[in-house]
């Protein structure tokens, strides 16, 4: 049978370590698993006990509104005025989506077809690179990480590219690589988007997931953003919400609207008692992500000390909840997907191969922060037991 879309898609390496990892377990070994980003951090007692009431009325039960229902689109315009200090029209400037991931892929169909170009991160999180792709559009890679200054990079990937991309995809803090941004560089970004009538997709899943007393600035802060930019904001890690499915899109008010279109022929929306729990948790859990993110900070540093006592040196993070590691040189031949499938046999512990996230990302693997400190410790006195090279 024929398929489209499917065969252009390459194997999903991840399944790789994926695979060694249970057949580890299977056979009675402890793997501790920092591969894949999914959070360990409870919800909020408030998004279940509000869940948990809202399910119970049989009126919530029904179709929901496609764009949010009206409150949750409030308590989002609350959110980015208290915590960005911008001003949002709930009813014509934020849409909620089913997760980040189906609101980015939706609104690639909305902004590019077949004949398009879109410049995204290189390496990138999988859907940055293929939501274009899906959108029949031509995706272009830009290099991102220690050393590169993404911005520059765009543009004058830009410059030189035809045709002209039409979208640039950005994400800051950046999965994998956790490089950050200023405000100043989303400024002078917006002011370039501006004058050629780019539109800015802004990724801002760990808005609320940095360290050492810094805040990452949302593109929406910048002056005329609103005419080109859009964001999208998850619960997923700032509330610890990942299987609840929640995240908005913000912004240019044409293109919330055209997604609103689209998703109208989609979706029905998320189930309405999340709506309502995570409308709570937005206006009555806001210290919340505080904690998640001292839980991340103290989970950082005993990884990259960790790592540091055993000769595995490299710059702390200072946003996400992962760490991303250059293979050390001892190892360096071996590449991403062979040194995990080594880490991972030989020292129980299971890692991302860079090479997932694009080619690019193949010298470096990506630690999960989704242990407790003392299983961190853990890893790292087997990495030193396993690595004797370093």
């Amino acid at each position: 049978m024929e398929f489209r879309r499917i065969p252009g898609l390459p194997p999903y390496v991840f399944t790789i370590i994926d695979g060694l990892k249970i057949e580890a377990r299977r056979a009675g070994r402890d793997v501790i698993d920092l591969g894949f980003g999914n959070p360990d951090i409870p919800s909020p007692d408030i998004a279940v006990e509000k869940l948990a009431e809202a399910v119970h009325n049989s009126r919530n039960h029904r179709y929901s509104a496609s764009r949010g229902i009206p409150k949750l689109r409030e308590a989002v315009a609350d959110l980015y005025r208290r915590r960005f200090g911008v001003v949002l029209d709930p009813e014509t400037e934020v849409i909620n989506t089913i997760g980040a991931k189906e609101g980015f892929s939706h609104l690639m169909w909305v902004l590019l077809q077949a004949g398009d170009a879109c410049l995204v991160p290189s390496p990138s999180y999988p859907i940055h690179i293929w939501g274009p792709y899906f959108a029949g559009a031509d995706t272009r890679q830009v290099p991102i990480g220690d050393g590169e200054d993404y911005i520059g990079n765009v543009m004058e990937a830009w410059e030189l590219g035809w045709p002209k991309p039409r979208v640039v995809v950005l994400s800051f803090p950046h999965n994998p690589t956790t490089a950050c941004v200023e405000k100043a560089d989303l400024q002078r970004l917006v002011d370039w988007a501006r004058e050629r009538e780019v539109v800015l997709v802004h990724d801002f899943a760990y808005a609320e997931t940095a360290f050492d007393g810094w805040l990452p600035p949302s593109i929406l802060e910048c002056d005329g953003a609103k005419e080109c930019a859009v964001e999208l904001y998850s619960m997923t890690k700032s509330f610890s919400m990942a299987g609840w499915r929640v995240a908005f899109l913000s912004g240019n008010a044409e293109v919330v609207g055209a997604l609103a279109k689209l998703k109208s022929y989609l979706d029905y929306g998320t189930f309405q008692p999340i709506q309502i729990a995570a409308t709570v948790t937005l206006n009555e859990a806001q210290d919340f992500p505080l904690e998640t993110n001292a839980t991340y900070q103290s989970r950082r540093d005993a990884l990259c000390d960790g790592l540091t006592r055993i000769g595995w040196d490299f710059p702390k993070p200072r946003g996400t909840m992962f760490a991303w590691a250059p293979i050390p040189e001892p190892y360096r031949e071996l590449r991403s997907i062979e040194f995990a499938k080594l880490v991972v046999t030989e020292c129980d512990v299971a890692i991302s191969p860079g090479v997932g996230f694009g080619p690019s990302g193949d010298g470096n693997v990506r630690f999960a922060l989704i242990e407790n400190e003392q299983r961190i410790a853990q890893a790292c006195r087997n990495l030193k037991r396993g690595l004797p090279k370093l």
